[in-house]
């Protein structure tokens, strides 16, 4: 509740009165704000970062809509008419609808299978103290700074000798063994930030720990789950160099190795629109997974920063 003070009376000379309207009152000056030049540059910095990154994409989308001459007759204007024939090329003659699939079968099997694992991992590592802890965590961190690059070769001798090579479920092991190492990083961290006095008061009232785990510590662990399963999603979408090596049969290739084929098929002939329309099915599921899951990916950034 506020209160009004009064000034205090000033003591007046002898022969003179003094009223209130000469008491001199205090200046009420106003706050300068601070870092004006600088927030004017980054918020400048951060409209030219958008225009760069969001350009492109509508120049695809728009492409997309356009026949070959168009494309490198008018590239920056609009289509005349919106032809819908070259996603319908692309989804069927291209066999875009194949890839489509494989890659949502690989993706979502392996985006399962990654959180599941990564995150049954990382509640072990954060929770509970036992012999060999910390060593299995530095080997989980050592594994993100390991090039795949220089394990492709003895890679493709293991999935070969163990009968996965060309297979689905054989790519989806390599992918949750890839994703792994991130994972168990990320939500060690956020692990260790939840409250202890709400699994103590589990096995208070006679939980198991896996029961603990399931029904209370990983609902808790949702902004983290929701954000490293977006980074999983983004990596294991655009994953190129594995398939290629270990995925050679052309009835299971994912998207990214069909943007490829489409590309390397056309020849001289280009078919530039099909293309285009291709690419845009391919990075539409992107954009919508981060459109929808924007909020839910900055709380699991920032949770562990603000608890």
């Amino acid at each position: 509740m506020k209160t009004t003070e009064t000034p205090a009376p000033v003591p007046a000379e002898s022969g003179t009165t003094v009223s209130k309207t000469d008491v001199p009152t205090a200046r009420r000056y106003k706050p300068k704000k601070e870092g004006g030049v600088l927030n004017v540059f980054s918020h400048g910095f951060l409209i030219l970062w958008a225009f760069m990154v969001v350009m492109p994409l509508l120049w695809a989308v728009m492409t997309s809509f356009k026949d070959d001459s168009s494309i490198f007759s008018s590239p920056w204007a609009l289509p005349d008419k919106l032809h819908f024939d070259n996603w319908a090329r692309a989804w069927t003659d291209a066999n875009m609808s194949d890839y489509f699939l494989n890659t949502i079968l690989v993706v979502g099997g392996s985006l399962i299978g990654t959180l599941v694992l990564g995150s049954m991992a990382a509640y072990v590592l954060a929770r509970f103290d036992f012999p060999g802890n910390r060593f299995i965590y530095f080997l989980f961190i050592g594994g993100m700074s390991f090039p795949i690059m220089l394990a492709l070769v003895p890679l493709f001798y293991v999935v070969n000798n163990m009968g996965l090579l060309n297979t689905i479920h054989g790519l989806i092991l390599v992918y949750i063994a890839y994703s792994l190492p991130f994972t168990v990083f990320f939500l060690h961290a956020f692990f260790r930030t939840l409250p202890t006095s709400v699994a103590e008061a589990a096995f208070v009232d006679g939980a198991s720990h896996s029961r603990t785990f399931f029904q209370i510590m990983l609902p808790m662990a949702k902004p983290g789950l929701i954000s490293v399963g977006i980074f999983n999603f983004l990596g294991q979408w655009n994953q190129y160099m594995l398939p290629t090596v270990l995925n050679t049969d052309p009835d299971k290739r994912v998207l990214t190795q069909g943007l490829v084929q489409l590309a390397a098929s056309q020849g001289y002939k280009g078919d530039w629109s099909g293309l285009f329309a291709g690419l845009v099915m391919a990075m539409l599921p992107v954009l919508a997974a981060y459109i929808i899951f924007q909020r839910q990916v900055v709380q699991g950034l920032t949770a562990g920063a603000l608890k």
